[in-house]
């Protein structure tokens, strides 16, 4: 795995994936035309914060604004790539 974002870039959920909570799963998920993918807390928390406008240093900021004793610099990086392998985000075009 390789580091697909740095601190200015700004993720945004991929086109073919759409992101909302699902009260039936009790979680957040990305739905996309061939299923669904059930999302942990923490990465619904990350996800929802990849919208396109905010860059990957303010997402962290605002997830340790929310989460202040947590050390989560790497976790957000490491999956914000694990996302762009899975093609769930992508970098905002310019």
């Amino acid at each position: 795995m390789s580091n697909h974002f740095k601190a200015a870039d700004i993720p945004q959920i991929s086109a073919t994936f759409r992101f909302q909570w699902e009260e039936a799963q009790g979680c957040h998920v990305l739905l996309y035309p061939e299923g669904m993918v059930k999302l942990n807390p923490a990465a619904g928390e990350i996800l929802k914060r990849c919208d396109g406008i905010n860059s990957v240093d303010l997402i962290i900021k605002d997830l340790k604004s929310a989460y202040p004793d947590a050390d989560l610099d790497s976790d957000v990086y490491h999956f914000l790539d694990t996302a762009y392998d899975n093609q769930w985000i992508r970098h905002k075009s310019a």
